[in-house]
């Protein structure tokens, strides 16, 4: 009987997927604008299907080889951990390519529906990320349940069995999500903020001319890459938070040998689905309306009816009591913890929002600090970053406390729940900046009205600040999954606790504490070196080709995304493959102990790291728009410059860095619950 409830998870995510093709064919049927619109749109959409190309082949490869690793490591029905981690690869994949699809129908729409005004360009907008947000979500459940039905019906559905057998399977499908979510959170990022740096430093600040303006060779890769990072790289990132946290929730029910509490993080995403698409009919406002409160509303609207709904579903299937860790619980303390993971979520984006809005104090005090010079501008937005870390973090630990006292390690893990059940519409939200930045790329490139500028303008501020609440919502779901997946590689190792005065714990700590700077160092380092043959190319076709700057010849844009494309390929490499080989190095060499410190330090230096720059980076890139709003003496002042200078400092940190970390945290976690069979034997 129990096994029935699996189907509505499946149903929910058809449900999803028909909403989006319904969605992606109410874009196509937008006017597309005029045949120079089309051209340019048609460019950027190129740009970045050559460039996903390319990078899905490299990913095929290393999908390929850790398939065949995993079917020689493993044993019996263990190898079919590979045919799950193969599964989640290629989901998590198709959800990026499935919202860049979207992305890049809605972008030239989104600019000619600001013709007519503010409220039907938010509206394409807005339909167009909702897309990405329904197919994610959509896809990460229907894999998931599909998986879980196959693998129930070869090996039953008894508790044990989903403890010991099924789930470690399931296991393979979030390691192949987060695998390739970090290639392309890591290649899209080092993509888009190559071209964005190149593209500003010496269109803007050497050359003097306005953002996205056509003479500028790097205007094509900047727009591509705004795509290629910030839609399917988001897309493949919170296809892999979604399923993480629901895989991290069922194994926790596996551990309180409850197969209601098993299916039951299933259903609660179900609803969210379900929910979300709700919450899409909430977005709209009126002309000369607020979009941020309209966006708030749809989010809000959303949690809201997923609270409401999830109540009777907790009270019918999970049991009035159950015990873990010899500890009694009931379903109340499971409704308890998501409601704490829920608060927790919308409390990180208010104060997310307060430090990276254009019109809040934080951003006003560091656009004002520009009028003194470049340097001041990033001191104000590295004290912004790190001050904004202060109270998500003390919110994840007052939701933790509520949830573990609530429903035990459990409700901790259905907490993160909470926190991401509606990724459906936060995610559209998410999604929704990038095509309005790239409406305004493409306004600006066509040489449309200047109000139209001013309100994809509008549209890009509200984007920066809800990329920001999106990447805050990541982070405080990662800490929630990532320590659930910490408790359950302690119990399959058999460690009973993690004593931080052994050396080898400490060791551990130290290594894992160690390894997000690293891995940020080498990340903006690929930024800076790929920003640097971007610079140079710029330079060079502004100064050999006769009349570029006059506006009398074409630049070569080719070559410019030829050059992101290469440098992005190249450097994803390293890093992303370090992410994986660390604690299959550790673990083994190391043991099961120094492992676990590893994963403890990495776990809260990487959310540091995470918090501090997604809000200095949003908030940097929001100052510079606070004065080519008219501030301070607006676009061309010395002050604009220099909010410039910061912003180019911040891209790296918001949009390659910074989103890592909470992959990178999810992605060892996943890895180490892999192996933990293995090396605690």
């Amino acid at each position: 009987m129990d096994s029935l409830l699996l189907y509505f998870p499946l149903g929910a995510g058809v449900l999803s997927l028909l909403f989006a093709l319904y969605r992606v064919l109410w874009v196509g049927k937008q006017d597309p604008g005029s045949e120079t619109l089309i051209e340019i749109s048609h460019a950027i959409r190129s740009g970045a299907f050559a460039f996903l190309k390319r990078e899905y082949k490299i990913l095929a490869i290393i999908v390929i080889c850790v398939a065949a690793l995993l079917v020689i490591g493993e044993h019996g029905a263990t190898r079919l951990v590979a045919l799950s981690f193969v599964v989640g690869a290629f989901l998590s994949g198709t959800a990026g390519l499935i919202g860049m699809h979207a992305a890049t129908l809605a972008n030239s729409r989104t600019a000619q529906s600001a013709r007519t005004g503010l409220a039907s360009a938010l509206s394409v907008a807005f339909t167009g990320g909702s897309v990405m947000g329904l197919s994610v979500v959509g896809l990460g459940i229907i894999g998931l349940s599909g998986l879980l039905l196959v693998y129930t019906a070869i090996f039953g559905f008894e508790i044990m069995t989903l403890k010991e057998t099924v789930l470690p399977i399931i296991n393979g499908y979030s390691l192949g999500a987060s695998s390739v979510a970090l290639f392309a959170r890591v290649g899209g990022g080092i993509f888009t903020k190559a071209a964005d740096v190149g593209a500003d430093l010496v269109g803007k600040v050497e050359a003097g001319i306005p953002e996205d303006d056509p003479r500028n060779p790097a205007v094509i890769a900047d727009n591509v890459g705004d795509n290629v990072g910030d839609v399917a790289g988001l897309g493949s990132d919170l296809c892999e938070s979604y399923i993480g946290s629901i895989i991290g929730a069922m194994v926790l029910g596996g551990a309180a040998l409850s197969v209601r509490l098993v299916i039951l993080p299933l259903v609660i995403a179900a609803i969210g689905i379900i929910m979300s698409i709700i919450g899409t009919f909430f977005v709209r406002t009126k002309e000369g309306g607020n979009p941020q409160n309209a966006l708030n509303f749809g989010t809000i609207g959303a949690s809201v009816l997923m609270l409401v709904f999830t109540f009777p579903a907790v009270w019918y299937l999970a049991p009035r009591t159950f015990s873990y860790e010899n500890i009694s619980y009931s379903s109340i303390g499971i409704i308890i913890a998501i409601i704490a993971g829920l608060i927790c979520g919308v409390l990180i984006g208010m104060v997310t929002e307060y430090y990276t809005a254009d019109n809040r104090k934080p951003v006003i005090d560091i656009a004002r600090a520009s009028t003194t010079g470049a340097a001041t501008n990033i001191l104000g937005g590295i004290q912004v970053g790190m001050v904004a870390t202060g109270i998500p973090v003390i919110l994840l630990a007052a939701a933790i406390m509520v949830a573990y006292q609530a429903a035990g390690l459990y409700g901790i893990a259905i907490a993160s729940m909470g926190m991401l059940a509606t990724t459906g519409i936060q995610l559209a939200v998410d999604a929704y900046g990038p095509i309005a930045d790239n409406a305004g790329g493409i306004a600006e490139m066509a040489a449309m009205e200047p109000e139209v500028r001013e309100r994809t303008d509008k549209l890009d501020a509200v984007g920066n600040t809800t990329a920001a609440i999106g990447k805050g919502f990541a982070i405080g779901s990662a800490t929630l999954t990532a320590l659930a997946l910490f408790v359950a590689y302690k119990e399959t190792v058999g460690l009973t606790m993690i004593d931080a005065t052994r050396p080898r714990v400490l060791v551990g700590l130290l290594m894992g504490g160690m390894l997000p700077y690293v891995f940020s160092s080498f990340l903006i380092g690929s930024v800076g070196k790929a920003a640097f043959s971007m610079i140079e190319e710029v330079r060079r076709q502004f100064r050999t080709i006769e009349g570029l700057l006059a506006g009398k010849a074409k630049p070569d844009y080719v070559k410019c995304v030829d050059i992101a494309t290469k440098a992005a390929i190249r450097e994803m490499i390293i890093p992303g493959v370090l992410a994986v080989i660390i604690p299959v190095v550790v673990g083994f060499f190391g043991g099961a102990e120094m492992l676990g410190g590893v994963l403890v330090g990495v776990m809260i230096s990487g959310v540091m790291l995470a918090l501090f720059m997604a809000n200095s980076g949003g908030a940097w890139d929001n100052a510079k728009k606070h004065i080519e709003g008219g501030a301070f003496g607006g676009k061309g002042s010395d002050a604009h410059k220099a909010s410039v200078i910061g912003d180019t400092v911040g891209d790296p940190f918001k949009d390659t860095a910074g989103p890592s970390m909470d992959i990178l945290i999810k992605l060892m976690s996943v890895v180490s619950l892999v192996i933990a069979p293995i090396i605690s034997r």
